[in-house]
């Protein structure tokens, strides 16, 4: 694949819903905060509709939801109950998450054809460290949200990311999957190929009109060998 006439040299990943399932540990966590509160939990499900700009938006939003409300506004429990998540998040985030099948092997290809990779997120970053370091350290590079480095689709993770690597725009590819993926590679002038088997469908990809979708984690290295 290449972009300008330039071989792609590094990829820039998404985390939640690309490389690892975290569905099940943001939904513990979620329902933590929300019984402490007196809530009722929220499902898998829902909980797959809410992420996708970072954790202080899916406790927001589902502080709502089990109220019947669809709001962006700040919950007045939001303080109480996002202190609550990270608490029991930071402690919890890897017991049942897990890298997507396919993904190390994924992961290995892409090395093997000389491409860095880096993993840019919405998580905190502490969150994100610390599950790089258990499930993914293959990953030469990853940043979450902290000081400095506003949420995607704000191009401040991926410039950060480029900037590690040695890489210009012009010899990177955007693999997510979600709007807010799409959104961040069009903001940051790079090739977007959006992945199936995360937490949005092909139905909704199809519309964002990225450059390319893969169903199979196999597939990446394929179109990113280079061309003879």
């Amino acid at each position: 694949m290449k972009m300008n006439g330039k071989e792609i040299k590094a990829v820039i990943f998404d985390l939640d819903g690309t490389v690892i399932d975290t569905l099940d540990d943001l939904t513990d966590a979620v329902n933590v905060a929300l019984k402490n509160l007196s809530r009722q939990s929220i499902d898998r499900e829902t909980t797959r509709r809410f992420v996708g700009n970072g954790v202080g938006k899916l406790v927001n939003r589902a502080l709502w939801h089990v109220e019947g409300v669809l709001s962006e506004n700040r919950h007045p429990d939001y303080d109480k109950a996002l202190a609550d998540f990270t608490a029991y998040y930071d402690k919890h985030s890897a017991d049942k998450t897990h890298l997507y099948d396919g993904v190390k092997e994924m992961l290995a290809a892409v090395h093997a054809l000389g491409i860095k990779t880096a993993v840019v997120t919405n998580k905190y970053d502490g969150a994100a460290q610390a599950l790089k370091r258990k499930l993914f350290p293959e990953v030469n590079y990853l940043i979450g949200l902290k000081p400095g480095i506003n949420p995607k689709p704000s191009v401040d993770g991926v410039e950060a990311a480029l900037d590690f690597l040695g890489v210009s725009r012009g010899e990177a590819v955007y693999v997510g999957d979600g709007e807010v993926d799409v959104a961040t590679a069009k903001s940051a002038g790079l090739p977007m190929i959006a992945v199936t088997w995360g937490f949005r469908d092909r139905a909704l990809l199809e519309s964002l009109d990225p450059d390319k979708i893969i169903d199979r984690p196999c597939e990446l290295a394929e179109i990113l060998k280079p061309s003879v």
